[in-house]
């Protein structure tokens, strides 16, 4: 799992997650990123450009999408409620977040 950046949107409910995903191993991305969000992976949805994987964080509902075309992938919730619950995920993915940078060095 290659983080590059994790921005926190509490506006959209959304986390907005730079990573280097590969469509059609997904999997190899979204399985190492539950693990360390600590979150159950409920559901798992695709169509010809799009993921949509449903996790579940102590009982909160998450969703998990990336888009091919757009290369863009995110974390949502579905009630304003749970907008906690993202502020506390995006504090999980800080750690695994490499820049240029580290990746030169590191």
């Amino acid at each position: 799992m290659k983080l590059l950046s994790a921005k926190f949107d509490p506006d959209a409910l959304s986390i907005v997650i730079q990573a280097d995903v590969d469509f059609e191993q997904f999997e190899l991305f979204a399985e190492p990123l539950a693990t360390a969000l600590d979150c159950d992976i409920r559901e798992r949805q695709w169509g010809a450009d799009r993921h949509q994987w449903l996790l579940n964080f102590e009982g909160c509902p998450v969703w998990l999408h990336y888009e091919f075309y757009g290369d863009i992938c995110w974390l949502s919730v579905d009630n304003a409620n749970d907008v906690d619950v993202l502020g506390f995920l995006v504090s999980l993915l800080t750690p695994h977040i490499k820049t240029t940078q580290e990746g030169l060095h590191g």
